[in-house]
């Protein structure tokens, strides 16, 4: 995508969410508490903390949500990754709402000119012509049939899609194309759009992938503040399951020392809903996510924050991150091995052998040039 400057939307887009407040405490319904330094700007905005009116024990008023408009030219992003199950991804955000704590896209949105903690959950960066784009590029006779992830970074279905519906009319174009798609999402808004899904899903050109954290509402709630609650994904899989559409539990990511004791329950909740196959991935925290997620595990879970993190190096080789091919999604040594172990015996007792089957190109088609037949 070639490098522009953010435009604001319209201001029917503009904003959700009241106004922005600043204080000690944590940001109100954000996952994120704070705003890292950008890596590549060399100055920082610091707040004066001392001079804000009111009674500082105030309860954090929200922080308001900006949507900016994103002038990309291509739609279709390719990566070079051996270890993600997929070539090539789109999504029509940039940033999440969802405010996962943990997220490892959160580093991207330095790349913006902002920050990875509150910036990357409340300003989302908005391609408009998505689905325009992605005709023009599934047209081109450069394009082959192959697989496309929605998405492999932020979460295609975060809220502002409610109102936009920019990857319903993305899906639409690809069931028009019977090119295939896998879906990753964290939102039961995904079955809003079952229809296409299903459509796809004739030609073996749709899968789903739920991901779930964790059962425990209580801690959902305060890791992913925005995303949909547990019992929720797991209504998700059952709706799209009973529709046909092959439907999947992603364990991502798995907390060691905190949510890597759910496995078992976890994937027979999930399996029982309708999911037909499953994976994991270890946590790891790039960049701006250590100390993001440092600072949420004092606050939410202080007893729990040496053992996490204790474990994450365990994993990582010493560090908080370990982002080589083939080690990045599953960590290495000890706890590494007992992890796959403890998630293979799991995965077997819940009836979920593997990831499930692949995809088909072989309905693909061009409709133009199915028009110009006749």
């Amino acid at each position: 995508m070639e490098a522009r400057e953010p435009a604001e939307l319209s201001p029917r887009l503009e904003s959700a969410e009241g106004s922005a407040g600043a204080s000690r405490k944590a940001a109100r319904g954000r996952g994120a508490e704070f705003n890292p330094k950008n890596r590549f700007e060399a100055l920082a905005y610091e707040p004066d903390l001392d001079c804000l009116d009111g009674d500082e024990e105030e309860e954090q008023r929200p922080i308001r949500t900006q949507f900016l408009r994103d002038g990309a030219r291509s739609i279709i992003t390719r990566n070079d990754s051996p270890d993600v199950g997929f070539e090539f991804s789109l999504n029509p955000y940039r940033g999440c709402e969802h405010g996962c704590t943990y997220c490892f896209a959160r580093p991207t949105h330095e790349y913006l000119g902002f920050s990875a903690g509150l910036d990357f959950e409340s300003k989302i960066v908005v391609k408009e012509d998505a689905p325009e784009l992605l005709r023009e590029e599934l047209s081109s006779p450069r394009w082959k049939p192959a697989l496309l992830a929605m998405s492999g970074v932020t979460d295609c279905y975060q809220p502002v899609e409610r109102r936009l519906g920019l990857t319903r009319r993305c899906l639409a174009v690809l069931a028009e194309f019977r090119n295939p798609v896998a879906v990753i999402t964290k939102n039961h808004l995904v079955t809003r759009d079952i229809d296409l899904l299903q459509e796809l899903a004739r030609w073996d050109a749709a899968s789903v992938a739920i991901s779930v954290t964790t059962l425990d509402e209580t801690l959902a709630r305060k890791l992913e503040p925005r995303a949909s609650p547990p019992r929720r994904r797991l209504a998700a899989i059952r709706e799209l399951s009973e529709a046909g559409v092959p439907v999947r539990v992603l364990m991502a990511p798995v907390i060691p020392g905190l949510t890597d004791h759910e496995m078992p329950s976890l994937l027979a909740a999930a399996a029982e809903a309708g999911a037909k196959g499953c994976g994991y991935v270890p946590l790891r925290l790039p960049w701006a996510v250590a100390p993001i997620f440092e600072r949420w595990l004092e606050t939410q879970s202080p007893g729990e924050k040496e053992k996490v993190l204790g474990r994450i190096r365990e994993m990582r080789g010493g560090r908080l991150n370990d982002a080589r091919f083939g080690s990045r999604m599953r960590g290495e040594g000890f706890y590494a091995t007992q992890m796959a172990q403890f998630f293979a015996v799991a995965s077997r007792k819940a009836g979920l052998a593997g990831w499930g089957a692949e995809l088909s190109t072989a309905a693909f088609r061009r409709p133009a040039e199915q028009l110009s037949l006749f």
